[in-house]
């Protein structure tokens, strides 16, 4: 099995970065990540405000994934997340959404022992690995790692992780498939700015749907649902963003018209937040499987 190393990443996604690595499709690989600092801070006499970290969310890549061609859609399978020993949570004034209430800059380093968090002496709870940045090449331009968007990117969404597989729209022949800034832990909305940022190695499979119908957006599929990944600069604008698009898939599975379409969609489908801390939110629409067995059904989108 290829075992990708963390020497190679980049800052930003791009069809103008040149391939790092290449795999072939249905090939089992591995990826060693940085955690989002670059494995910078180690410390907790470091702190965020005085430590030099000229870019966050180094993705490892780009990987070059043989036999898929733009227009295709990627389909990522994550086999198994394997965490570093210890994360870091740093802290500053101006910090995530209560960043006010914060009066002093402080990090803490958090141990990982056995599948558990050792947030303190007391206080200990299950890990829950994921993965925060995950893309491939945008169709123009370049997007800092930082930054969700139809490429995938910084999304932070708990649901991509180990046992799932993630959808991602493809660009540009060969995709330029990059990910990173692993979690070990992270609540839905990354409140404070920050999950347990973790360094470690992510073991993939990655495939292809070739002719099925886009949905321009990414998408995670689990056991019990699918869910459609929508960034924009508001939460409004994410939500009709990612309505529309599920609203659309069900007007083409069902051949229902735009107002029972979007009464199914009120009915059955919820809103979930990711990320309201980055540089565009995140929001997920989740489309229950018993209700839509299959997201990439036949039938253009109307």
């Amino acid at each position: 099995m290829q075992q990708l190393k963390k020497e190679h990443f980049i800052t930003h996604f791009s069809a103008e970065n040149k391939p790092a690595y290449k795999v072939r499709l249905n090939e089992t690989f591995a990826v060693e990540t940085f955690d989002c600092y670059g494995g910078k801070i180690t410390l907790e006499t470091q702190l965020r405000t005085e430590v030099d970290i000229p870019f966050i969310n180094p993705a490892t890549g780009p990987i070059e994934i043989e036999g898929v061609k733009k227009g295709d859609i990627l389909c990522i399978n994550i086999q198994n997340i394997e965490l570093d020993e210890a994360g870091v949570m740093v802290l500053y004034p101006g910090m995530g959404v209560l960043g006010e209430d914060v009066k002093e800059t402080d990090t803490r380093i958090i141990r990982v022992k056995d599948g558990h968090i050792q947030f303190n002496s007391q206080l200990q709870f299950p890990a829950a690995p994921m993965i925060g940045v995950i893309g491939v090449a945008p169709e123009k331009g370049a997007v800092l790692c930082e930054t969700p968007g139809d490429h995938g990117g910084n999304m932070d969404t708990r649901w991509i992780t180990t046992g799932s597989t993630l959808y991602l729209p493809v660009f540009h022949d060969g995709a330029l498939l990059a990910l990173g800034d692993l979690h070990a832990a992270m609540g839905d909305g990354e409140l404070d700015g920050s999950g347990v940022e973790i360094g470690g190695k992510v073991t993939l499979q990655c495939t292809k749907l070739a002719g099925a119908p886009a949905i321009g957006m990414p998408a995670v599929e689990t056991d019990r649902a699918w869910f459609l990944i929508s960034s924009a600069e508001t939460v409004e604008a994410a939500t009709k963003k990612g309505m529309r698009a599920a609203a659309n898939r069900f007007r083409a599975a069902f051949g229902l018209g735009f107002n029972d379409a979007y009464r199914l969609l009120s009915a059955t489908c919820s809103l979930e937040i990711s990320q309201i801390v980055n540089p565009l939110v995140t929001v997920r629409i989740a489309v229950p499987k018993a209700v839509l067995p299959d997201l990439f059904a036949p039938g253009p989108l109307l």
